[in-house]
C-alpha cells in the first residue's frame, strides 16, 4: 500500500489511477477496462500473482501489443530485468524511487505509445482507402459486366454474399480446406470477376431471349475460358494472389463435381475450391433472379434443383453447407449485405470523423470502445439481470454493476468456484452443473440454457442462466471462457407451480386428484402394463367414507367440507409420504402403495386409524382392496377389481373392507354399470338414510 501510495503522488493528478492489491485483481482491472488503461506500473513481488504472471497473462491475451508496461522492483537481478524485457515490459524502475524519474518515463511511455497508436490509425485509414478503392474497381468492373448482360447489378453482390456464407460455413465445418479468414475475404472479392469474360460474347448471343442453338451454346461457353486468359495477360499483376483466385474462378466455376462442366471437365476436388463455391452461388441466384429467358424460381424450388441435381452436381460437403445457411439467404441477398460491406460500412465513421475534423484514428477508436463500454454498464443496469464475463486463466468472474448489488457479491471475484460466499448464492452442485456445460459446448455451438435455484438475500429464488462459452481459434479449441446472464424466474416458477398444483390436486382436500393418480400409478405399475419390477407388489384400495349425505343434511356442506379435509388428513397421516393418496369421487378417495409383504395387516391398520368420530360426527369406513397378485399390472383392471370388492362390502354392510381375492367367482363377476364407481349407486340407496 505504501509503494503504492508513493508512485500515485510521484504521477501526480493528472491521471485516473487504478490499484490493485495483487496479481489477480491486477488481471480482474484489465479483463474489465481493456485498452481504457493507458499504463501499467507492475511489480515482481505480489502475493496471489507475481509480476511475470501477469505478464504470461497479459501476452497471452494479446494485451501487452496495445498496453504498455513499466516494472517497478527493488530486484536488480540482471535475469529478472532481461525476463522482464522478453515478456514485453517498455521499461525498468528501480526502487527506490526518484519522483523526476518516474515522472518523466511514464510521461515518455505515454507519449510513444500515443504516437504509436496515431501512425496505426493513419496506416489503418490508408488500407481502409486502398481496400475501399479496391472494392469499388471490382464492382464497378464487374457491373459494367453485368449491365452488358442485362441482368441486374444485384447479382454481384449475391454472388459475393453467398460466397462468403458457404466459405464461412465450410471452415466451421471442416478444416479440410485450410481456409484463413484472409482466404476467405480474397475469394468473396475475387467471385465479383467470375463472368467477365462475357465481354467477349456477341449481344446477340449474350441476351437471346430464347434456348441457345448447338452453336450458340458453344460460344456462350468460351467466355470462362476468355476470362482467364484475359487475367493471364496482366504481366505486371498475374502473380497477385487476388488475380490467380479470379482467374481459377473465372475458368472454373462452370465445372461440376462429376467432370460433366467445362472447359476443361475437372472433376471432383481437381476443382478449385474457390470456384465450387463460386459456382454454386451463381447457380443459385440465376435461378432466383429473372432472366430475359426465364422467371425467378423461388428460394425453396431453387434449392430442390440444386440438391436433386438439375442444375449438375456439386461438393456433397458444399450442399451441406448450403442446407446450414439457407434460413439466412433470403434475409441476406438482394441487398448486397456481406461480411466485407459491413466492414466497409463501419469505417465509413472515420471518415465523417475526419470531416468533422476530429483526433486521429486511434484516439477515436478509444472513444468509441468507451462509449460501447458505456452502453454496456447503462443497459446490465437497466435490464435488472445479473451479467457476468468469466475467464478461465486466470480464473475470474465479472459482475455487472446491478448485479453484484443484487447478489451482495463484489463486483469482480478471483477463483469463484472456490469462493465460499459465491458458492453459498449460486451452489457448489449447480456451479459445477454449469461448468461441465459450458466445457461441453462447441465453437459451432457455444450455448447453454438451463435454470437453477440460488440464494439470494437469504431466500431461495429460480434463475434462468443463457451463457455463451468462448473458444480459441486454435485447432483443437481451448475452453477461455464464458460471459452470459441469469435472469431472476422464481416468480413465474411460483406461478407455475401454482398451477401444477391447482391442475393435480383437489381444490377442496389437497390430496392428488383422480387424473393424476391414475397418471402417477400407471407410471408405477409399469407402462403398457408391464412392470419394470417384476416383484413388486402394489395395493390399491378404494375407500367410502359411510353416511356422509347425513353430515351434510343434519350440520350443513360446511360442515361436510370439514369432514372431508379431516379424512384426508388421517388418509395421509396413514401411509407413507410416497403412497399414493387421492380424491376419486365426493366421498371417495384411492390409496396405492408398494407392499412386498402380507398386505392384510396393513389395510386392517389403515381402517383402524380412520375409524372415530369428527366433532360429534362417527367416521365409518368401507374399503375395497385389489393387489397386483396374479399379474395384474394394468389401473383399469386394478382400479375396477378395488371397486367391486368395495361394492360387496357396502352391499354386505358398512364399515371394513374386503379384498377382491376373497370373493367368489360369481362376485368378480359382478359387473359394475356407474360410469365411475359403484359406490354412488348405494349411497343413493334409501338404506343409506
Amino acid at each position: 500500500m505504501l509503494n503504492r501510495a508513493l508512485l500515485a503522488d510521484m504521477i501526480g493528478d493528472a491521471y485516473r489511477i487504478i490499484e490493485a492489491e495483487d496479481g489477480k485483481q491486477a488481471v480482474a482491472a484489465l479483463q474489465k477496462e481493456g485498452t481504457g488503461i493507458s499504463l501499467v506500473l507492475l511489480d515482481y513481488v505480489m502475493p496471489q500473482m507475481n509480476g511475470f504472471d501477469v505478464l504470461e497473462v497479459m501476452n497471452r491475451n494479446g494485451w501487452i501489443k496495445d498496453i504498455p508496461v513499466i516494472m517497478v522492483s527493488a530486484e536488480s537481478d540482471a535475469a529478472y530485468i532481461e525476463r522482464a524485457y522478453e515478456l514485453g515490459v517498455t521499461d525498468f524502475i528501480n526502487r527506490p524511487y526518484d519522483v523526476n524519474i518516474v515522472r518523466r518515463r511514464v510521461m515518455n511511455t505515454l507519449m510513444l505509445y500515443q504516437k504509436q497508436r496515431t501512425l496505426m490509425g493513419m496506416v489503418a485509414d490508408q488500407v481502409y482507402e486502398r481496400e475501399k478503392s479496391n472494392n469499388l474497381m471490382v464492382y464497378i468492373l464487374s457491373h459494367i459486366v453485368e449491365f452488358r448482360n442485362g441482368e441486374s447489378g444485384m447479382h454481384v453482390l449475391n454472388v459475393q454474399a453467398m460466397t462468403e456464407m458457404i466459405l464461412t460455413q465450410l471452415t466451421a465445418m471442416t478444416d479440410q480446406y485450410a481456409l484463413t479468414a484472409e482466404d476467405i475475404s480474397l475469394i468473396t472479392m475475387a467471385s465479383s470477376l467470375h463472368d467477365i469474360g462475357k465481354i467477349a460474347i456477341p449481344e446477340e448471343v449474350l441476351n437471346k431471349p430464347g434456348r441457345f442453338t448447338d452453336e450458340e451454346f458453344a460460344i456462350m461457353k468460351t467466355h470462362s475460358a476468355v476470362g482467364s486468359d484475359m487475367l493471364d495477360d496482366l504481366e505486371l499483376y498475374k502473380d497477385e494472389k487476388l488475380v490467380k483466385l479470379a482467374r481459377e474462378i473465372c475458368r472454373w466455376h462452370h465445372e461440376r463435381w462429376d467432370g460433366r462442366g467445362y472447359p476443361d471437365g475437372l472433376a471432383g476436388d481437381e476443382i478449385p475450391i474457390s470456384a465450387q463455391v463460386v459456382a454454386l452461388a451463381d447457380v443459385y441466384d440465376a435461378l432466383t433472379s429473372a432472366r430475359v429467358y426465364k422467371p425467378p424460381f423461388s428460394h425453396d424450388e431453387a434449392l430442390r434443383m440444386i440438391r436433386e441435381g438439375e442444375c449438375g452436381a456439386f461438393n456433397p460437403l458444399i450442399l451441406e453447407c448450403l442446407t446450414a445457411v439457407a434460413d439466412d439467404l433470403e434475409s441476406r441477398l438482394n441487398r448486397g449485405v456481406t461480411g466485407r460491406e459491413i466492414s466497409v460500412d463501419s469505417l465509413r465513421v472515420v471518415d465523417s470523423a475526419r470531416e468533422a475534423g476530429e483526433a486521429e484514428a486511434s484516439s477515436r477508436t478509444l472513444e468509441l470502445l468507451d462509449y460501447e463500454r458505456m452502453k454496456y454498464h447503462f443497459f446490465a443496469s437497466m435490464s435488472n439481470e445479473v451479467q457476468f464475463e468469466y475467464t478461465a486463466e486466470p480464473p475470474m468472474i465479472v459482475l455487472s454493476d446491478w448485479g453484484d448489488r443484487k447478489l451482495g457479491l463484489p463486483e469482480i471475484i478471483m477463483d469463484p468456484y472456490q469462493d465460499e460466499a459465491f458458492c453459498a448464492v449460486f451452489g457448489a452442485g449447480n456451479l459445477r452443473d454449469l461448468c461441465h456445460r459450458l466445457r461441453a459446448t462447441t465453437p459451432e455451438a457455444p450455448l447453454v440454457d438451463m435454470e437453477m435455484e440460488a440464494t439470494v438475500g437469504g431466500e431461495t429464488r429460480w434463475l434462468h442462466v443463457l451463457a455463451r462459452a468462448l473458444w480459441s481459434d486454435e485447432n483443437p479449441p481451448t475452453y477461455l471462457g464464458s460471459l452470459g446472464k441469469f435472469v431472476d424466474i422464481d416468480d413465474r416458477q411460483a406461478e407455475l407451480h401454482d398451477l401444477q398444483f391447482k391442475a393435480y390436486h383437489d381444490p377442496l382436500t389437497e390430496v392428488v386428484n383422480g387424473a393424476f393418480a391414475r397418471k402417477v400409478i400407471t407410471e408405477r405399475l409399469g407402462a403398457e402394463g408391464e412392470c419394470d419390477r417384476h416383484d413388486d407388489r402394489h395395493v390399491l384400495i378404494v375407500c367410502d367414507l359411510d353416511f356422509f349425505k347425513q353430515a351434510n343434511d343434519t350440520h350443513g356442506h360446511q360442515f361436510g367440507d370439514r369432514v372431508l379435509q379431516h379424512f384426508a388428513d388421517r388418509l395421509r397421516d396413514s401411509v407413507r409420504s410416497d403412497d399414493v393418496v387421492a380424491r376419486v369421487g365426493g366421498d371417495e378417495f384411492l390409496l396405492c402403495m408398494g407392499c412386498s409383504v402380507d398386505p392384510r395387516p396393513l389395510v386392517e391398520r389403515i381402517h383402524r386409524s380412520l375409524e372415530g368420530e369428527f366433532e360429534g360426527f362417527p367416521l365409518s369406513v368401507s374399503m375395497g382392496v385389489a393387489t397386483t397378485d396374479g399379474g395384474v399390472r394394468g389401473y383399469d383392471e386394478l382400479f375396477r377389481r378395488a371397486d367391486v370388492a368395495l361394492y360387496h362390502k357396502k352391499r354386505d354392510g358398512r364399515g371394513g373392507y374386503v379384498f377382491y381375492d376373497d370373493l367368489s367367482d360369481q362376485e368378480r363377476a359382478f359387473s359394475l354399470d356407474e360410469p365411475c364407481t359403484a359406490l354412488s349407486g348405494i349411497d343413493r340407496n334409501d338404506s343409506d338414510q
